[in-house]
């Protein structure tokens, strides 16, 4: 139904969809100086069900977004999966988790995604627009433009399309969604339980006859979420019987069903993750740009991950209309370089792991075991894509690609340590100068901020009267004389031993 009065609305950016990924895209952007109009066909944030972990690189990611805390106060950690059959134990893991090195959430943070929405849309100060469709988008050199079913008109420079697997948006523009469907469809069930099974806040695999069709995974507010693959119709009353049989001989009674629903595994991923193939003005994000199963957690966090690798690609260029044309595509190209090769990896992960649920719970585990790196997120690497955005190089635990390693600095003139990401300022390159042999001349302040890092065993200043700031770190030896580029993502762009770094940032600025 077309509004009243139909409204023109010009906006830097148009964001299509108001999950995790919008929203994220949005609040980030608008941070960093972009207008903003977040369209979504729901009423507001998720009420109830969906996703339900953030793994540990989301956990940095909204650490720097600065809304962590909050999320933190109401979710519980998780780090262990274990495995009974038959009614039996038999083995408990956590190794994957706790062998993580430079990484202070060594967990999952286990907590619904209506939390994650409501954590975000409460940042965003104007530019929400709930319960709006959109009905067509078009495009040309200078702008896209959007028209809703309330009669409404957004332009904007550019648009992120964030809405769901079944995105208007990708389907209007004609691009290619392509996978495989393995016929397994899934129930979820978030319950409240009554039961005699020695409850713990660990993710439980239950085994029966052979098959591992059952996942108890723990929840906030004492709630237990639940994964059952049946086949035939998939009702709540099946899924509670199906429960009930895995988990014998403990008793096991359901007080209250908080959400049930049902899905169809799809493994898609698009054919390119930007309009126009690669040169528009349009961006696929979240589930609009890839689908698969929920095993490993991926879907949520895969989605967090685009937003926080788009949104400072987009705000540099809205930001710095100077930039060079060669600086802007590249840096614009390097997301569908980089975020659709992850997304195929991510796709694969999850086919193996949901495949490999109806066999025994070992080789579950196994799979498991060897994708660990992926269901972390600290294995997410853009290393040997030939990314625009990446200049290949290694130093020490640094390597450009990789993510950047959550170290401890010792700000000159302090005492107790800061982990790196708690010092970071999302939409700024971060320069971490190693040794004593570096005159930092940083041009461009407004995108680059900076550290002078020194061995612990250095003066507490060396650079008397300079304006660089001062750090120490157990990391740096008295030898060392490098220097480490961290993008705004907190992935290693380059780690240079000359001043290669200059160029790096030049090239990427382009201003």
């Amino acid at each position: 139904m077309g509004s009243l009065n139909p409204q023109a609305t010009s906006v830097d950016l148009i964001v299509v969809g108001g999950g995790p990924t919008g929203l994220l895209t949005a609040l980030l952007c608008q941070r960093l100086g972009a207008s903003v109009a977040v369209i979504h066909a729901k009423p507001g944030p998720l009420p109830l069900g969906r996703a339900d972990a953030l793994n540990a690189r989301t956990q940095q990611y909204l650490e720097v977004v600065g809304v962590l805390g909050q999320l933190q106060a109401q979710g519980i950690t998780c780090n262990t999966s274990s495995v009974f059959a038959n009614g039996v134990f038999k083995s408990r893991q956590s190794h994957w988790w706790t062998s993580l090195k430079h990484v202070w959430q060594k967990n999952f943070l286990m907590i619904g995604q209506p939390a994650v929405e409501r954590a975000l849309s409460s940042q965003i100060g104007t530019g929400l627009y709930y319960n709006e469709s959109v009905t067509e988008i078009s495009e040309n050199t200078d702008e896209v433009t959007v028209h809703t079913d309330h009669g409404n008109t957004f332009r904007g420079k550019f648009c992120v399309a964030a809405d769901g697997a079944r995105s208007t948006i990708r389907q209007s523009l004609n691009i290619g969604f392509t996978g495989t469907k393995p016929g397994m469809t899934w129930a979820v069930m978030d319950v409240f339980l009554d039961t005699d099974f020695p409850r713990c806040d660990e993710i439980v695999t239950f085994e029966l006859h052979g098959q591992s069709r059952v996942s108890w995974i723990p929840r906030e507010r004492n709630m237990a979420r639940f994964y059952i693959l049946l086949d035939g119709e998939i009702t709540e009353e099946k899924c509670k019987a199906s429960i009930k049989q895995h988990m014998m001989p403990y008793r096991v009674d359901f007080p209250a069903t908080e959400w049930f629903s049902a899905f169809e595994v799809k493994e898609r991923v698009a054919s390119t993750f930007i309009s126009q193939q690669g040169t528009g003005k349009v961006f696929l994000a979240g589930d609009a740009a890839h689908v698969h199963s929920v095993n490993g957690g991926q879907g949520l966090n895969t989605g967090i991950a685009d937003a926080f690798a788009l949104s400072w690609r987009l705000s540099h260029v809205l930001s710095h209309p100077e930039i060079k044309a060669s600086v802007k595509d590249a840096v614009l190209s390097s997301y569908d370089v980089e975020r659709r090769s992850v997304a195929q990896e991510v796709v694969n992960v999850a086919a193996t792991l949901v495949r490999d649920t109806v066999h025994e719970g070992s080789q579950y585990v196994g799979s498991i075991e060897k994708h660990a790196s992926h269901i972390t997120g600290m294995g997410i690497s853009y290393q040997g894509l030939h990314s625009p955005a990446i200049q290949d190089s290694q130093h020490g635990m640094f390597t450009a690609g990789q993510p950047c390693p959550d170290v401890y600095l010792t700000l000159d003139g302090q005492d107790i340590p800061r982990r790196l990401y708690s010092l970071a300022e999302y939409g700024k390159y971060l320069v971490l100068a190693i040794g004593t042999n570096h005159t930092l001349e940083i041009k461009h302040q407004d995108s680059i901020s900076w550290f002078h890092v020194q061995a612990e065993s250095a003066s507490r200043r060396l650079l008397a009267g300079g304006d660089e700031r001062v750090a120490r770190a157990g990391f740096v030896s008295t030898e060392d004389n490098y220097v480490i580029v961290i993008r705004p993502d907190m992935y290693v762009g380059y780690v240079s031993l000359d001043n290669g770094w200059k160029e790096y940032l030049e090239t990427m600025l382009g201003i």
